[in-house]
């Protein structure tokens, strides 16, 4: 349940992240064999970026990591 109280924008970067997060898991957890490089959509890395820069996240790592452990702890 999450603890902390974040605006709509923030909500969205934690959701594009977490999408994100959840695409790369997918694409590892893939056939190991007789497949190419993984390869994560680029629409899923622009989703998270631009919901990222949109919350004014965008080079505070380490704020957008604490509101994630908040609303999505220890996946």
């Amino acid at each position: 349940m999450p603890t902390a109280v974040l605006t709509d924008r923030e909500r969205t970067a934690v959701q594009a992240y977490l999408r994100l997060l959840h695409t790369v898991r997918a694409a590892f957890d893939g056939p190991p064999e007789g497949g190419g490089p993984v390869v994560v959509p680029p629409v899923v890395l622009a989703e998270a970026d631009g919901a990222l820069a949109r919350a004014g996240l965008t080079g505070n790592e380490e704020e957008f990591l604490r509101l994630v452990g908040h609303w999505c702890p220890r996946e």
